[in-house]
C-alpha cells in the first residue's frame, strides 16, 4: 500500500523566494499546491497573478487565486493611510501578515485545502522545543525577516515551514536559475505592494491628502524654523527631506497631526530611553511578565539590550542606553538574549 503523500500549500507570489520555496518542497516529496492572494484590483496585480501562473506552471502544480482585495483595502491600505493621518508611521508588512497569509491564506491552505503543512519564501527558523514552537533567525542574517513574524503564534507556527531559512539569497537566487524558474533575473522587491511605481510613498499620500500647509517648529525653542506640505509626509528620526537651512543637522523630534505641526531638533533630541508598546502578542507561553531581552524598534537596527515589563495587554521597555527615533505606529520586538529566538513584540504608543 503506498503512503499518501503530505500536502504542503505555498503562498506564492511569483518571486524567487517563494518560487524556490515550492520548489524546495517538491523535492522533498511534498504534494505542492500554491496559493496566491490577489490584494488590490490593479495592472500590477494581474501581473503578481501571472508570475504565479507562470511558476506553477514550470513547477506542474495547481495554483489556488483568492480575491482578497476587498479586505485588504480595509485592513492594510486604510490602516497605512490612516496611520500616517495621525502622525504615526505604519508597518503593513507585519498586519499583512497577520491577517492574510497567515489570516485568509494560511485558513484555507489548512481549512479548504486540507494542507498537513503551509509554506512561504521567509528567511526564518521554526523549531520544535519540548513540544513548544520557536522563530529563530535563518541562516542568511541579512535577510533575517523575525521582525515581520512576531505575531505567529503556537497554531500558526506549529503548521509552517520556512524551506529557506538553511539557504542564503544568493544560493536560492542559483537555485532558480538552475532549475530555470520564470523569476530567477527578477529584482528583490523593497516596495510597498499597493503604491505603484513610479509613485513613491510621498506622491501617494499628496495625491490622498493633498497639500496641507503647516509649521516646523523647534522643539527646545517653539520657534517657527520655516513651513511644511503636511505632516504626514514625515516621520521621526527624518533628516532629509526637511529643507531647512541651520548651524546643525534639523532631524524630526516629534509630529503634532492634529495641528499639522513638525517638530524639530538637534541630533541629541532625538535619543530615549524608554517607550510603551501596545497590543502585544507573545509568541508562546512565557510564565513571566519581567525580563531583560534584545529589542528592535525598526527592522533595519541592530538589537539593543533592554529591560521589558508586560502589563495588560502592553509593554513597557527600557533600554539600557538611549535609542534614537522611537517612532509611534511601528513596532517593538524583543528577542532573547541567549539564543536571539522570538520573543514577541507590539505596537509602539
Amino acid at each position: 500500500m503506498e503512503l499518501k503523500k503530505k500536502k504542503a500549500i505555498v503562498a506564492m507570489s511569483g518571486g524567487v523566494d517563494s518560487s524556490v520555496a515550492a520548489l524546495l518542497l517538491l523535492k522533498k516529496g511534498y504534494e505542492v499546491e500554491g496559493i496566491t492572494g490577489r490584494m488590490i484590483n490593479s495592472p500590477s496585480a494581474d501581473i503578481v497573478c501571472e508570475n504565479a501562473q507562470k511558476v506553477a506552471n514550470k513547477l506542474g502544480i495547481k495554483l489556488h487565486i483568492l480575491d482578497l482585495s476587498s479586505k485588504f483595502k480595509k485592513l492594510v491600505i486604510d490602516y497605512f493611510e490612516n496611520s500616517y493621518a495621525n502622525g504615526e508611521t505604519p508597518n503593513p508588512c507585519i498586519v499583512c501578515n497577520e491577517n492574510f497569509k497567515w489570516g485568509e491564506i494560511f485558513n484555507y491552505a489548512i481549512n479548504n485545502c486540507q494542507a498537513d503543512i503551509f509554506a512561504t519564501g521567509h528567511y526564518a527558523n521554526i523549531r520544535n522545543i519540548n513540544g513548544i514552537y520557536k522563530l529563530y533567525p535563518a541562516k542568511d542574517e541579512h535577510k533575517d525577516q523575525l521582525y515581520f513574524l512576531y505575531r505567529l503564534g503556537q497554531n500558526e507556527l506549529s503548521k509552517t515551514v520556512f524551506p529557506l531559512h538553511e539557504y542564503n539569497k544568493e544560493q536560492v537566487r542559483q537555485m532558480a536559475y538552475q532549475y530555470n524558474l520564470p523569476p530567477k533575473s527578477s529584482k528583490e522587491s523593497q516596495d510597498i505592494c499597493f503604491i505603484n511605481k513610479p509613485d513613491t510613498t510621498k506622491k501617494y499620500l499628496i495625491n490622498k491628502f493633498g497639500l496641507k500647509k503647516g509649521n516646523f517648529i523647534d522643539i527646545n525653542t517653539g520657534k517657527k524654523l520655516g513651513e511644511h506640505d503636511g505632516s504626514y509626509l514625515y516621520t521621526i528620526g527624518q533628516r532629509k527631506g526637511i529643507g531647512i537651512a541651520a548651524p546643525y543637522p534639523l532631524y524630526v523630534i516629534k509630529i503634532d497631526a492634529k495641528n499639522n505641526i513638525v517638530y524639530l531638533g538637534k541630533a541629541e533630541d532625538n535619543f530615549k530611553n524608554s517607550l510603551i508598546v501596545k497590543d502585544i502578542k507573545i509568541s508562546y507561553p512565557l510564565n513571566k511578565d519581567e525580563f531583560d531581552a534584545m529589542v528592535k524598534i525598526r527592522y533595519n537596527m541592530k538589537a539593543e539590550i533592554a529591560h521589558i515589563k508586560i502589563f495588560e495587554n502592553k509593554a513597557e521597555i527600557n533600554f539600557y542606553e538611549s535609542v534614537s527615533s522611537i517612532t509611534s505606529g511601528q513596532v517593538g520586538v524583543f528577542y532573547d538574549i541567549s539564543d536571539g529566538h522570538l520573543i514577541g513584540g507590539g505596537i509602539v504608543v
